[in-house]
């Protein structure tokens, strides 16, 4: 009996040890847990980017005038040598009551100018007359002898002259008339007194066969030289603009392939870098932040057919492919930390947690390459804190 006791106490006490025991033993850290495995990897860059007409044409005012309504509408099909708006010549101004009078006063002494001028014409044209009288009775009493060849050559000299003055006051009755008709205009031509429509006109043609873009000036009105009146351009040969951080734009090259996604269709389409262009541009992001940005032009490569809904100023989400190949070996990148100047990673072996050191290759943010250090289907901690050390016994999360 005494036996039993004692054997009963003994088993007791070990069993309150072992309890103990484990109930202060370090409990496995749980940690979320990632796989190392062979899958494509691709490395891109994202970017929201628009589709632009390639060749786009802006239709101006070659003259300052006065446009006629233009009755074409957005999307309108044109073809080349079609005219698309016509101008008028200028409208003439409507006289007030002050410059009414003023342009009758005008009217008043352009009529007077020309009475003057047809008075000394007739002035002149007696003194021709008379010199060329006296010129013919010169020469024949010269011919006798009568009166000296000096005396004639001044008679003659004396009737040219006269002939030239008598032709310039005929031009001087001229150019008076024409100043009276042209201050009679001024005050005949108003647009209050004169609405008839206007016999010459300018048109301005469609250089290609497309389609109206966007109508700058639609409704009927006076423009200045050079004024915009409308775009036309080829929907059908778009191109994707996309500007990109400087940083990603040196990593692209013409040829680059690009994925088009979130355009609106369910077809992923694909595109191509046409050019880089040299030179970048400042922009303030929505957190109020300078980028450096440089727009990228891509080509569309897939057919038609699959885009014809994309118009002018469309939204794409462009993905370009910077590097991209099957079968490699990549561990999340969310495992990966630096550690004297190395990178480092906590595989789990045997319930534990392993300090390992890797060689990595491309990354894409989300995984990364392995090139050495670690084997395919190997598990790894994700996101190790300052608890997880070499040897830590841990458990999936």
């Amino acid at each position: 009996m005494k036996l039993n006791r004692t054997s009963a106490l003994i088993l007791t006490a070990a069993l309150l040890l072992a309890l103990l025991a484990w109930g202060f033993w370090p409990a496995p850290l749980v940690v979320e847990v990632g796989i190392a495995e062979h899958a494509t990897l691709r490395v891109t860059v994202e970017e929201e980017g628009q589709t632009r007409v390639k060749d786009r044409y802006i239709l101006s005012a070659p003259v300052a005038g006065y446009l006629r309504r233009i009755t074409l509408d957005v999307g309108d099909s044109v073809s080349q040598g079609q005219v698309l708006a016509e101008m008028e010549p200028l409208r003439p101004e409507v006289l007030d009551p002050r410059a009414r009078a003023r342009a009758q006063a005008q009217v008043a002494a352009a009529r007077a100018a020309v009475k003057r001028a047809e008075q000394q014409e007739t002035a002149v044209q007696a003194e021709a007359e008379y010199a060329r009288s006296d010129y013919n009775r010169k020469k024949q009493l010269q011919e006798k002898s009568l009166v000296s060849r000096e005396a004639l050559d001044q008679a003659a000299t004396r009737s040219r002259e006269a002939s030239a003055e008598l032709r310039s006051a005929g031009f001087a009755v001229e150019v008076a008339r024409h100043e009276l008709e042209a201050a009679e205009t001024a005050l005949q031509y108003s647009t209050a007194g004169n609405g008839a429509a206007a016999t010459e006109t300018v048109a301005i043609k469609a250089p290609i066969d497309s389609r109206v873009l966007r109508i700058h000036h639609e409704s009927e009105g006076v423009l200045v030289t050079g004024a915009p009146l409308l775009e036309i351009g080829d929907p059908a040969a778009l191109e994707i603009a996309v500007d990109v951080l400087s940083a990603d734009a040196v990593r692209i090259q013409p040829g680059t392939a690009v994925e088009l996604l979130r355009w609106g269709g369910q077809q992923t389409l694909d595109a191509v870098v046409r050019t880089v262009e040299p030179t970048g541009f400042t922009h303030i992001s929505a957190l109020g932040v300078e980028e450096q940005r440089v727009w990228v032009i891509a080509d569309l490569v897939s057919p038609r057919t699959e885009w014809e809904q994309l118009g002018d100023g469309y939204r794409v989400e462009a993905h370009f492919i910077l590097w991209e190949e099957e079968d490699v070996l990549q561990v999340p990148t969310s495992a990966l930390f630096r550690q004297n100047g190395n990178w480092m990673l906590f595989a789990i072996k045997n319930g534990k947690a392993s300090l390992e050191a890797v060689t990595t290759g491309q990354t894409n943010g989300l995984a990364t390459r392995i090139m050495d250090g670690l084997a395919a289907g190997t598990e790894v901690i994700l996101h190790p804190d300052d608890r997880i050390a070499d040897g830590v016994r841990v458990t999936e999360k």
